[in-house]
């Protein structure tokens, strides 16, 4: 893998939040929304299955597997032995910060503030979360921190729907939104994968 963190937002408009709770249905839901032309996927570790999950995506032909909701430093290079490219987290602290160096995982971190922004701007990531997006002043937010921070490029995350993702998409400092509607609870419980595509080729359209 030679992509940049930013390469990586690039490629999908939508990131979907992937929460495995059965390992059976990890490689089935990655074809699936490979298919409907969403190639990144953020697989959390909110539940026992991440790393399994991980480990048996990354082997799906055309998928760009990330780890999301890193909270401990230990869970980087276990990431990364799964098969993970980049890392996502809900906040910054300096012994993330050290973790994400020393593993060599690219990571994208949440903020909420301009101050978070800026701090994180001062440790050497320009490519950032907003989270969560919609609490945090969304669009209104983003398009203003625009201003004063142009270099800083963003994946808002937190409260964005189908129908409000191109409003994020069309700022000029958005790379690409995350989401969960793109893997339904009951979609994948009962299988259909169908579906899955059909909602990651409306996602792929909105950019």
């Amino acid at each position: 893998m030679t992509m940049t963190l930013l390469d990586i937002m690039r490629t999908s408009a939508v990131i979907p939040v992937i929460a495995i709770d059965d390992p059976e249905h990890a490689v089935p839901l990655a074809r699936a929304l490979v298919a409907g032309g969403i190639r990144v996927l953020e697989v959390t570790l909110r539940t026992k299955h991440g790393l399994g999950a991980i480990r048996a995506m990354s082997a799906v032909e055309g998928a760009i597997v990330g780890v999301g909701t890193l909270t401990q430093p230990e869970e980087f290079a276990a990431a990364r032995d799964a098969g993970a490219v980049f890392g996502v987290s809900p906040g910054l602290t300096p012994a993330l910060i050290a973790a994400a160096k020393s593993s060599g995982l690219p990571l994208l971190p949440g903020v909420m503030t301009p101050s978070e922004v800026m701090a994180a701007r001062e440790q050497g990531f320009q490519q950032l979360k907003l989270f969560p997006a919609v609490p945090a002043g969304g669009v209104g937010m983003l398009s203003a921190i625009g201003g004063p921070l142009p270099d800083v490029t963003f994946c808002p995350t937190g409260g964005i729907s189908q129908d409000t993702a191109s409003q994020f998409l069309a700022l000029k400092n958005v790379a690409c939104v995350g989401g969960s509607w793109l893997t339904p609870k009951d979609a994948i419980a009962a299988g259909n994968w169908d579906r899955i595509t059909d909602l990651a080729k409306a996602a792929s359209s909105l950019r």
